[in-house]
């Protein structure tokens, strides 16, 4: 595969996800014939917020959308995917920490705004912070999967869970009822809706103990933004087969929907290499791994399992972080220091 590279500055900072404008409204307004959605990391998600839009006469450009997140604002950190249902735009926050742990409450978050509202003036943005509730939810639905996730190792453990109901203790807050010391830490890189309602979260992390890739799906997201809102729910968690190379531990770092009705993926590392990663220093083969862009369909076995293929090997690209199948072409946003990298084939 031929990709060519489109690079942009936005804020300094580097992309998560790639999610394809569908409000014409909202491309009328900047007179572009496409564009997508992206994700800046690390600060609060109403300063993170991006277009990457390509111009009637061809020209990429990028604009950096102003938003407000009203009491929110400055509470979160970390967006990590983006998703689409029934006129919104949706941001998932990783629900992670540093890469040396803990985990880190204002990363557990999902926001949403209306798509066409962005054509003009600052967006709103409605955030939900969920205090762990859903890295509960996740976490039993693990434990009750046909699936053996990989143990994390005894720094893991320590730095992302023990550390996290230490302090959590230590403030007297309540969500230290949501955590125990046998919970995963989970690193939500990537996230679509179906066709039911219910979203399909892709995991970084954990992966199961074959090195497979890991599927949650929840039901009531769009609950949480109701006047009388309520919490996310588990379905199920399944495991994406016959994409990790032997050997190998590879988690989500994009999901989107494919032409044919099924859904597009990124897979590759569970961390990233020479930053300092607790997850690396406990899982090596889970850092030199190269991205891959795969397929599946929702077809779940009786053993949790969901076939999928390998479309393309993206080597030697190892920080792919988001795709997006759009009018016959591939698109991928790669994570860069200080900039931001859209590849075209």
């Amino acid at each position: 595969m031929t990709l060519r590279l489109v690079e942009f500055v936005v804020a300094g900072n580097e992309a998560s996800d790639l999610l394809p404008v569908r409000s014409a409204a909202l491309l009328r307004a900047y007179r572009a014939r496409r564009g997508f959605w992206t994700v800046l990391d690390e600060g609060p998600v109403e300063r993170c917020l991006a277009l990457l839009l390509e111009r009637e006469d061809g020209e990429w450009v990028a604009h950096h959308v102003p938003a407000d997140a009203g009491v929110e604002n400055g509470r979160t950190e970390d967006g990590e995917a983006l998703a689409h249902h029934d006129g919104w735009v949706y941001v998932f926050g990783s629900h992670f920490g540093s890469k040396a742990g803990p985990l880190r409450p204002r990363r557990a978050f999902v926001a949403r705004f209306r798509e066409e509202d962005a054509a003009s003036g600052t967006l709103p943005v409605h955030v939900v912070r969920n205090r762990f509730r859903l890295h509960r939810a996740v976490n039993d639905a693990l434990a009750a999967a046909p699936l053996t996730p990989l143990p994390p190792g005894d720094r893991v453990r320590r730095r992302f869970i023990v550390e996290t109901l230490a302090r959590g203790t230590a403030r007297a807050k309540s969500w230290v009822s949501r955590l125990t010391e046998d919970d995963l830490p989970l690193n939500v890189e990537a996230a679509v809706f179906t066709p039911a309602g219910t979203v399909l979260l892709g995991l970084r992390f954990p992966v199961t103990a074959e090195g497979e890739p890991i599927l949650v799906e929840l039901a009531g997201v769009t609950e949480m933004f109701a006047a009388d809102p309520g919490w996310p729910r588990a379905i199920g968690a399944y495991a994406l087969t016959g994409v990790t190379p032997p050997g190998a531990l590879t988690g989500f770092r994009a999901i989107g929907p494919s032409p044919d009705g099924g859904y597009a993926a990124v897979v590759g590392s569970i961390d990233a290499l020479g930053k300092g990663s607790v997850l690396l220093d406990d899982h090596p083969a889970g850092g030199g791994v190269t991205s891959r862009h795969v397929r599946f369909r929702l077809e779940v076995a009786p053993d949790s399992r969901v076939a999928g293929k390998v479309v393309a090997d993206l080597a030697p690209f190892h920080h792919v972080e988001g795709l997006a199948e759009l009018d016959g072409g591939c698109f991928y946003v790669t994570d860069e220091d200080h900039r931001v990298a859209l590849w075209v084939g």
